[in-house]
């Protein structure tokens, strides 16, 4: 006699014409633009990536245009959407909490998840986000079946409560006495530009010491990692999935609600630009906003819902050419983030490429960027035309589902 309690049928991959199309847009415009803001972690160390000040390029003319394009556009914004998507696919591969089979299958999931991400972290490129997903995924699988309203809440609260904190304590720092007397040290500066300095030296050096500069930077976001960013990160997959639950991402809700969001995160947008613009402007070392660029720069959640907002209305109202851009780039996300790694690391530092970190200015950044985001523009539509997954997509899931898969389309 079947057990009609427990699900009788086998998890397997979703099929390709099953798939939700608003999300693969969401996810291709997210992967695309997360390279934007990585770019200058891969082009320079660490220390010069978080703070421009420190960086061997002084912010003016094309310089500044660049950087304050990232500040403003891309910085936060779509990992943010990332995350949020990443909560979504913790439903969509584990179902409800009561089906076994795919719960199962999700911790397989999770469990290789993580080992990607060691490998991609510690061996390449120490920005790597998919061990954080993979054990922040670990407690939002625990709340997959808490009804939208609660995680809407929860995942809201918790997001703008953090956002609060940054926020004030950034305005705190920028106004601040002390604190910005030591920001203005010219000793701890010449410190900073010293390491920095030794740092590119040592990645263009070879591949022994470009690694442990990597493993270094690498050990030190993962302690961010378990003290910090678990704690944003799991209320924007928690927000996701309650937004996903409601019908957000289908394009479901009343038009009037994403124009609502597109205009009060435009507003936002257009509020940031001019404040970052002053900043850069100002110079380094010098508070020309009193911190407010920094405050408003601590929302990033609403930026990213009013893009999400318009790129849902135009692929779900009728843009056939959105879809055909950017859906194929999110169907192969997985491939084309770690693509990315294997470009940008192979052009600044690894053994076989020309090893130009420290060497690419904040332009010259931007056009690999664009270079980067053309070629897979072209090979992704081009890969799926014959095969029903990414190649690494192929492998992940070859692996959690512990049997074989096919890949080529059948002809």
């Amino acid at each position: 006699m079947i057990d009609q309690t427990k699900p009788v049928d086998t998890p397997r991959p979703v099929a390709v014409g099953a798939r939700i199309q608003t999300l693969d847009v969401l996810r291709g415009v997210a992967v695309l633009g997360i390279l934007a803001v990585n770019a200058a972690a891969f082009a320079l160390p660490m220390a010069a990536a978080m703070a421009p000040e420190q960086s061997p390029f002084p912010l003016v003319g094309a310089a500044a245009v660049a950087h304050w394009t990232v500040e403003v556009f891309f910085h936060q914004k779509f990992v943010t959407l990332f995350s949020m998507l990443f909560g979504v696919s913790i439903f969509l591969v584990g179902g409800e909490r009561g089906d076994e089979a795919r719960g199962r299958l999700l911790r397989r999931r999770l469990f290789w998840l993580a080992l990607f991400g060691l490998i991609h972290g510690a061996a390449f490129w120490y920005g790597d986000i998919l061990l954080l997903y993979a054990w922040s995924g670990l407690f939002v699988m625990l709340m997959r079946s808490m009804s939208p309203r609660s995680l809407i809440l929860f995942g809201a609260a918790a997001t703008l409560g953090l956002a609060t904190l940054q926020a004030g304590t950034m305005w705190l720092t920028a106004n601040g006495p002390a604190a910005l007397a030591d920001a203005l040290s010219d000793e701890s500066m010449a410190l900073a530009e010293g390491a920095v300095s030794a740092s590119i030296a040592a990645y263009r050096s070879g591949w022994p010491a470009g690694l442990i500069e990597n493993l270094k930077a690498w050990g030190f976001l993962q302690g961010m990692s378990l003290f910090g960013y678990v704690f944003s990160t799991v209320p924007l997959m928690m927000l996701g999935l309650g937004l996903f639950k409601v019908g957000f991402f289908h394009g479901r809700l009343p038009t009037r609600v994403y124009l609502a969001l597109m205009v009060v995160g435009g507003a936002l947008l257009a509020l940031l630009g001019v404040l970052e613009w002053r900043e850069i402007m100002a110079g380094p070392g010098v508070e020309a906003t009193s911190g407010w660029s920094e405050v408003v720069a601590s929302y990033p959640i609403f930026i990213t819902l009013a893009y999400a907002s318009g790129l849902i209305l135009l692929t779900s109202r009728g843009a056939g050419w959105v879809r055909r851009i950017f859906a194929p780039v999110g169907q192969m996300a997985f491939t084309n983030y770690l693509t990315q790694t294997l470009i940008m690391t192979s052009l600044f530092y690894m053994p076989w490429g020309p090893r130009l970190m420290g060497q690419v200015d904040y332009p010259g950044q931007w056009a690999i960027v664009v270079a980067v985001w053309a070629l897979q523009l072209i090979w992704s539509p081009l890969w799926l035309s014959r095969f029903r997954m990414g190649p690494l997509e192929w492998l992940w899931r070859r692996l959690s589902y512990g049997h074989d898969l096919p890949l080529r389309r059948q002809t």
